[in-house]
């Protein structure tokens, strides 16, 4: 993946190099990425297709988010164009809620599933899981061995009896001891190949239907670039692939059309892996990974000042229409909090709310960021109940928000006399405009005079 970071890292600096975004500039700029994109053997359809979206929206902004330049909005278009391609804004869940828990590993030959095996089951020990491992590949010669040493490495349990004659008995043997020794998470490694695809795909199903898995992992090498959603799709015509596992992007030119292949089979990347060591696994998250793609630590900054401009729109429509509760304030102390250090964005506060926090000196406002950083902790701990009727907060539910936030119920109660002052205000401005309203209202007065 190195050539397409370098590739859209120098795009980007073109960008930012500009004097001027024309549209000559711009369809120029759009056929780098596109040459780009295709290198990484990216379907060339889809390329088009995210380029030509790009210039129409471009076009199409004839205002600009606040504090944004053309060339802000260009890079951010990016971002969102490539993000979505990848497979939107959402980390994929990687709990595992149901105990025990089987996670079935398919994948053709050479994708690296017995060492994917070994990463997922480190990556849950140390999240204090319980995990067994079970091989049942009786074709390729060490694959008991490789897997059993991993086990060990990692210390997960293991079993894999090639005595047992074939892989559907090995599994069903295993998944039984497995459940008789408490393992919270059992993964099942499964052969690569077989005399012919047909042969392969059949033992899959086999024990799929034997151990009834609760997820199906496809793992599969990003070296094959546009041919993982073949490998996808072959194998989702036997059993239903719930998720995919990336292996080698690291050392690939052709991860970009593996990733946008992977995530076209409607089944959503899961995890990739970004080198041979057990520890080298990665939730796979779009945003992140286009952020880290175009080389960019500025860029979630960006996209942060985007989404505060539009939550504090949110905030504000809140507060108009009297809807002023503990979410309200969560969602506004967000949207300042991406917006950097307070002094910053004291203006954001609606209606001229607390002037005096204008005169505090640097040491006050950094007591007040803290204050704010305390708070949200605060309101991440409550329910949403919670949130939308502060009324029903009572001693017991202030001393399980407080410990779930690491503060003291005094904290908990500091805020709520914050929110009660506000809200106070809210309404005593509401009534004000009503008056006023009515006011104007009867001596025909036209208010937007």
């Amino acid at each position: 993946m190195r050539d397409l970071m370098d590739a859209i890292g120098g795009i980007i600096s073109r960008i930012r190099g500009s004097t001027l975004i024309d549209e000559e500039t711009l369809r120029s700029i759009l056929r780098d990425l596109q040459r780009a994109l295709i290198r990484a053997d990216v379907d060339v359809k889809l390329v088009y297709e995210l380029t030509k979206s790009i210039e129409e929206e471009f076009k199409e902004a004839k205002e600009l988010p606040p504090g944004l330049t053309a060339k802000d909005y260009l890079v951010y278009l990016l971002y969102r164009k490539l993000t979505d391609l990848l497979g939107g804004d959402k980390e994929p869940d990687v709990e595992i809620k149901t105990k025990p828990y089987i996670l079935m590993l398919v994948g053709t030959e050479g994708s690296g599933k017995t060492t994917t095996a070994g990463k997922l089951a480190n990556f849950y020990i140390k999240r204090g899981l319980k995990v067994g491992l079970i091989e049942t590949d009786t074709i390729r010669p060490g694959a008991f061995d490789q897997l059993r040493q991993l086990a060990e490495r990692v210390k997960a349990m293991f079993f894999g009896d090639p005595s047992l004659g074939n892989a559907v008995n090995i599994a069903k043997v295993g998944l039984g001891k497995m459940m008789a020794s408490k393992a919270e998470l059992i993964i099942i490694d499964t052969a690569g190949r077989h005399r012919n695809e047909e042969e392969l795909l059949s033992e899959v199903k086999e024990i799929y239907n034997v151990v009834k898995p609760n997820e199906v992992m496809l793992v599969v090498d990003a070296t094959n670039g546009k041919q993982v959603g073949a490998q996808a799709e072959a194998f989702s015509r036997y059993v239903p692939v719930n998720s995919i596992f990336i292996t080698k992007l690291d050392s690939t030119a052709k991860g970009g059309g593996a990733l946008v292949s992977a995530v076209r089979t409607g089944a959503r990347i899961k995890f990739i892996g970004n080198g041979e060591d057990i520890e080298d696994i990665e939730v796979f998250n779009p945003r992140r990974f286009v952020a880290r793609l175009m080389g960019m630590g500025d860029v979630e900054s960006l996209l942060d000042k985007v989404r505060a401009m539009e939550e504090e729109e949110e905030v504000l429509e809140d507060i108009e229409t009297g809807k002023f509760t503990l979410l309200t304030l969560m969602k506004q102390l967000e949207a300042m909090g991406k917006l950097g250090p307070l002094s910053r964005v004291l203006q954001m506060l609606p209606m001229g709310l607390m002037p005096q926090l204008k005169e505090l000196n640097d040491d006050q406002l950094t007591s007040a960021q803290d204050r704010m950083r305390k708070w949200l902790s605060i309101l991440r701990s409550m329910t949403k109940e919670e949130l939308l009727n502060p009324n029903i907060l009572n001693a017991s539910r202030i001393r399980r928000i407080a410990k779930g936030s690491g503060v003291t119920p005094r904290d908990v109660r500091e805020l709520l006399r914050y929110y009660n002052e506000m809200s106070r205000m809210m309404s005593s401005l509401k009534k004000s405009q009503r008056r006023l309203g009515s006011l104007f209202k009867r001596f025909n007065i036209n208010q937007s005079q």
